[in-house]
């Protein structure tokens, strides 16, 4: 029960960053972001792995370092805190925020941000927080932190910037039932698990020791 806090409480932080800094417009918001997802993965790493995503969750299952029973346990627990944290945070804004695409950006070069970054983010979970070449390190927070700062500046544009089921779902569907729409909501899902297994499998790939 404490992994299952922990995971509400730091994908929590991770979507109410999210919400303000997008809600007021910040141009720091993709460093903010990651500063965010940094301290949450040092203050809760040691309690459930700060996954904080279930991308990252599903990558850990398939990589062996997470037995499958909690894959739907870590899920639920996630995308409760996004949900609630997307209402808090438009709440205290008072302003609307959602993730979607870029007005100019197509589908498919959206889903490949998603895929593309998610894949990234997981790779560098795993091997900074489970592989036993970098067992006992200290910077895999900023690293995980780090990835995260650098696809949402990169890729914030062009696909919304979630690389995360949770962050996607809850900003969407706390903005779809305030009247916005919610057709897009399916490139958070789909995007970031498919670059979360991949992620995985090319860790098995590279990392035969484990």
């Amino acid at each position: 029960m404490r992994a299952y806090l922990m995971e509400f409480v730091g994908t929590f932080f991770l979507v109410l960053t999210v919400g303000l800094t997008v809600a007021q417009g910040s141009e720091l918001a993709p460093l903010a972001i990651g500063l965010a997802l940094m301290v949450m993965v040092y203050a809760g790493g040691h309690v459930s792995g700060g996954h904080y995503n279930p991308a990252v969750t599903l990558g850990a299952v398939l990589r062996g370092a997470l037995p499958s029973r909690e894959l739907v346990p870590y899920w639920v627990a996630q995308l409760l805190g996004a949900i609630v944290a997307a209402a808090a945070a438009r709440w205290a804004a008072g302003a609307p925020f959602t993730v979607a695409p870029g007005p100019a950006s197509g589908t498919l070069a959206a889903l490949a941000v998603e895929t593309l970054f998610t894949f990234a983010l997981v790779s560098v979970v795993l091997a900074s927080a489970t592989a036993s070449a970098t067992k006992g390190n200290s910077f895999y927070g900023l690293a995980i932190g780090g990835t995260v700062a650098a696809g949402a500046a990169a890729g914030g544009a062009v696909s919304g910037g979630a690389f995360n089921p949770a962050v996607g779902v809850g900003a969407v569907l706390v903005d779809a039932l305030a009247g916005g729409p919610a057709g897009h909501v399916w490139l958070y899902v789909v995007g970031p698990l498919l670059g979360g297994a991949l992620a995985a499998a090319a860790f098995r790939y590279l990392h035969p020791e484990g």
